[in-house]
């Protein structure tokens, strides 16, 4: 895969980020975008790339249904390899992104190639299958991560997920009334989009600072 990056955020950032997208929608989409540019608000620099399925829906005009995500794992490792990112290197993404590049993220922290992971909407199960859990392999996660999730997001609530028992190296922080791209019902909530976003992207700063 030749992974074409947007970037977003200084290029002298000590932390660069590199995000994946999610299952149905490109890395230019309008919430890869508003969290791109939070994220570099805060002195971030992110990176964004479209795996190869993606890329042939904007340049062929194809509609091929993504595949399974653990054979996204390669394309993943591609674009780390391409990036070849200078400082400190987190790798993750919305949503099935996300998923992937956890599937991918020990072997890397152990041979200290990143140094953490960051999900925005981890998928934990389908919509409405909350039976179909995507959580065996964080079980045993040694890479530092932090997921952020709507408190509705239905790919995992927060009734639901402090159930599963994920492991301390695995940090969530939860948005009020968030869904899936984190977006808060105003009128319910008293939060905006931005508001989370903000949140979102403060908390990631002050997060990759502890990482080594």
């Amino acid at each position: 895969m030749s992974a074409r990056f947007l970037f977003t955020g200084p290029e002298d950032a000590s932390t660069t980020l590199l995000l994946a997208h999610g299952s149905g929608a490109p890395m230019d989409s309008p919430a890869m975008t508003a969290a791109a540019t939070a994220l570099a608000a805060e002195g971030l620099r992110v990176a964004r790339f479209e795996f190869s399925y993606m890329a042939a829906r904007r340049n062929e005009g194809s509609r091929r249904p993504p595949p399974k995500a653990e054979t996204l794992n390669p394309e993943f490792l591609d674009a780390i390899a391409e990036l070849a990112a200078k400082g400190r290197l987190v790798i993750g993404g919305k949503s099935m992104g996300g998923r992937v590049a956890s599937m991918v993220a020990d072997d890397l922290f152990a041979e200290g190639r990143i140094a953490g992971l960051l999900c925005l909407g981890y998928p934990f199960h389908p919509p409405e299958k909350p039976a179909q859990l995507r959580t065996a392999h964080l079980m045993g996660q040694k890479t530092p991560a932090l997921i952020c999730q709507g408190t509705r997001d239905p790919f995992g609530t927060k009734e639901e997920v402090p159930g599963y028992g994920l492991p301390d190296t695995i940090r969530v922080l939860w948005l009020e009334d968030g869904d899936h791209d984190l977006k808060p019902r105003k009128s319910l909530s008293g939060f905006s989009a931005a508001d989370h976003l903000a949140t979102m992207a403060k908390t990631v700063k002050a997060w990759t600072e502890t990482l080594g």
